[in-house]
């Protein structure tokens, strides 16, 4: 091991990565198996000749910038090259500005402890300039006719972690974007994806109206599995009725759909059943309900322009869906259409009032729920028309079967391949979730009857039946927002939204939040990227411990109230929404560990999984997200389990070894006394200590944050 000392025009800080030190500071590197990438070994200046052991990685590149063994600089040029060769080999890419130097400088600082080179800052001759040259530091490691990369393009440094730990899945998505690009879409920069829709139905509208309506007119189910208050397929049956022609609904079958959005198999086995009610409830209305599988999610625009010729129909309808894939999908779809004579139309129906309509006095988009929510309710006093409900479609003309008849025995799938249940798990689901529109109605009903007027008190007691159990039912939309809001209103003696039973008030502003989360995916639609809502906050290191997250997983932390969610979610597909906020918080600011790895675990268990709103409430959780509670702000387990379960009754129902415990040491087993008890049952003792690791959590985040922006 040897100092060497590097002759480089750059401040000491921006080499150290830090806040000034006195010249001569030791910084010490590993330069050796970087993510098992060999670049540099330790070596000594005494023994410059032998430049060939030096080396490990990109040998000759290195030769060539070394001066002569012996000469005065010689260990210096060493030092200098091993370090450019480092950012020329490393996963990270060369910088090309001064803030991603300050990266990879920050970057170093990660490594483990081991075998090092020591290089030592030297100071700069009198009346130099001190300043940070991005062409001098990258001279050597890259030609200086090559253009400067765009940022905009450039991955965030920490995108290996995101892959490494399948938080980006890399079969389907590009590699995690710069905080550069996501602040693109902020500054309108870059097109949002529902700006390349809307564009494409406003450059598409004349030819769209000069279309004659062929031999029936189709609508395609997404997530809006019902027949009541459903937009298109009420504006699709006016269109069919009109021309005198069948109605047609379409479902779309995506195995590679559910595996990109991490779809759960609870979830993708509640919308088989809720399919077998839909195609039950139109054949009753002479519609047939076409059913296919479309194995490579690329071909469904292509086979839905197939299906189209073959039926002789000219004209689709659908509602839209949100997400950034779905946006792009439709616009292309749209414009497709166009050039083939047809007609596409998406249209707004998931939400009360469609994003984007809300802003605030300076013409803004709301990025904090409270005030939305204010302008949201004026809307709808002031538009009572968006309360309206759309009736069931018309019932097709007796033809329908004649000429669609192979259409009505379209079947359904008992499973798809790579979402399967076992058979025991899909009898309790069945037990647990009915599924279709009549379920849903059916659970609305009871729960105003009975719970939506004391909503407000009971709604954060996870041992309580307090809550609508509504989610699952928004989320496949076999049931509207709009509808539960016009029952929950009328319910209310004032027929407000703001005035009267506590209850329901509340109830209401908790379906609006889902409203609130769409909003957020149309104008900031990077979220739908695995980036953050507040892009600085990507600049977190967070742990990847997989013994941490696996306890996480399984409900075996030592923290009663995390364990008992966690397994009541792997049990049921299902976890009350204070408990989502508790398991969350500890997860991110407790072990520290990717927020986004628990958004997965959460999609890829949940039954009412929703992309907006489990994105959202992850967000909330680990202070990323859009109105997002203070990251200085961490969850106490224990004192949320004292006040939420404060008889345990939550805990002994989903953790059984703790059924046998006493009073308030349900809490905390093995900090009041009942550890020998618990022990013997097999339950682990706590895998950290709350006290400290909040403290690491506060420094990591404003660690994170305190960093000159990547």
């Amino acid at each position: 091991m040897s100092l060497v000392r590097i002759p480089h025009q750059l401040r000491e800080e921006e080499l150290l990565w830090g806040p000034s030190r006195p010249l001569e500071t030791v910084a010490t590197y590993k330069l050796a198996n970087y993510r098992g990438n060999p670049i540099v070994s330790s070596a000594s200046p005494a023994h410059s000749s032998d430049l060939g052991n030096v080396m490990t990685h990109k040998t000759s590149r290195v030769r060539s910038r070394i001066a002569p063994a012996g000469s005065p600089s010689s260990a210096a040029r060493l030092a200098h090259a091993c370090f450019n060769t480092f950012l020329t080999c490393s996963p990270l890419r060369p910088p090309t500005s001064a803030r991603l130097w300050r990266e990879h400088c920050r970057q170093i600082k990660r490594w483990t402890p081991g075998p090092a080179t020591h290089f030592v800052a030297m100071p700069l001759k009198r009346g130099a300039k001190r300043q940070l040259s991005t062409s001098a530091a990258t001279s050597d490691a890259q030609p200086a006719s090559k253009k400067a990369k765009d940022p905009l393009r450039e991955p965030h440094p920490f995108y290996k972690d995101a892959e490494e730990h399948g938080i980006v899945l890399r079969k389907y998505y590009p590699h995690e974007m710069s905080n550069d690009r996501a602040r693109a879409y902020n500054d309108n920069e870059l097109p949002r994806p529902i700006e390349e829709l809307t564009s494409a139905l406003a450059d598409t509208s004349t030819a769209r109206k000069g279309v004659k309506v062929g031999a029936a007119v189709v609508h395609w189910f997404k997530m809006d599995l019902r027949l009541s208050d459903n937009t298109s397929l009420r504006l699709a049956s006016e269109r069919a009725k009109d021309a005198g022609v069948p109605l047609i609904a379409m479902y779309i079958i995506s195995p590679q759909d559910f595996e990109a959005h991490l779809t759960a198999p609870i979830r993708v086995d509640f919308t088989l059943r809720t399919l077998e009610v839909l195609k039950h409830d139109l054949a009753k209305l002479d519609i047939p309900l076409h059913i296919e599988t479309v194995d490579k999610r690329r071909q469904i625009p292509d086979r839905i322009v197939e299906l189209m010729g073959e039926w002789g129909a000219t004209h689709l309808f659908a509602n839209m869906e949100y997400e950034v894939d779905e946006l792009r999908r439709e616009a292309k779809l749209v414009r497709t259409f166009a050039d083939k004579g047809m007609s596409f139309e998406a249209v707004h129906d998931t939400c009360v009032v469609p994003p984007g309509q809300l802003q605030t006095g300076t013409g803004k988009q709301y990025a904090v729920y409270t005030p939305w929510y204010r302008s949201w309710m004026r809307h709808v006093h002031e538009n009572p028309d968006r309360l309206e409900l759309f009736d069931h479609p018309n019932k097709n003309p007796s033809s329908a079967k004649e000429r669609f008849g192979n259409l009505f025995a379209s079947e359904i799938p008992e499973e798809i391949p790579n979402k399967t249940l076992s058979a025991e798990e899909k009898k309790r689901f069945r037990g647990l979730f009915p599924a279709g529109e009549h379920a849903a109605r059916e659970r609305l009903n009871k729960f105003c009857d009975s719970s939506i007027s004391s909503y407000a008190d009971r709604r954060n007691i996870p041992g309580d039946n307090g809550t609508s159990s509504l989610s699952m039912h928004l989320a496949s939309g076999t049931i509207s927002s709009r509808t539960c809001v016009r029952t929950a209103r009328d319910r209310n003696k004032t027929k407000k939204l703001d005035g009267g039973n506590g209850g329901i008030q509340t109830w209401i502003s908790e379906v609006a939040w889902r409203d609130f989360y769409k909003h957020v995916l149309v104008h900031w639609p990077y979220v739908c990227m695995n980036k953050p809502f507040k892009p600085e906050y990507a600049n977190i290191e967070w742990s990847y411990e997989k013994d941490d997250f696996k306890a996480w997983c399984e409900g075996k932390t030592g923290f009663p109230i995390v364990d008992a969610a966690m397994r009541q979610m792997i049990h049921v597909g299902w976890m009350h929404n204070r408990c989502r906020m508790i398991v969350a918080s500890f997860l991110c600011k407790d072990l520290l560990i990717d927020w986004r790895m628990g958004e997965r675990f959460f999609m890829e268990h949940l039954v009412d999984g929703d992309f907006a709103s489990n994105n959202g409430g992850w967000g909330f959780s680990a202070s990323v997200g859009v109105d997002p509670q203070p990251y200085f702000r961490i969850f106490n387990p224990l004192l949320q389990s004292e006040k939420f379960d404060p008889d345990g009754e939550y805990i002994r129902k989903w953790v059984p070894e703790l059924a046998g415990v006493k009073g308030k040491a349900i809490h905390d087993p093995y900090g009041r006394g009942a550890g020998p008890q618990v022990k013997k049952k097999g339950y682990p003792e706590p895998i950290v200590a709350h006290k400290d690791v909040r403290e690491r959590a506060l420094t990591e985040y404003k660690r994170g944050l305190g960093r000159e922006d990547l």
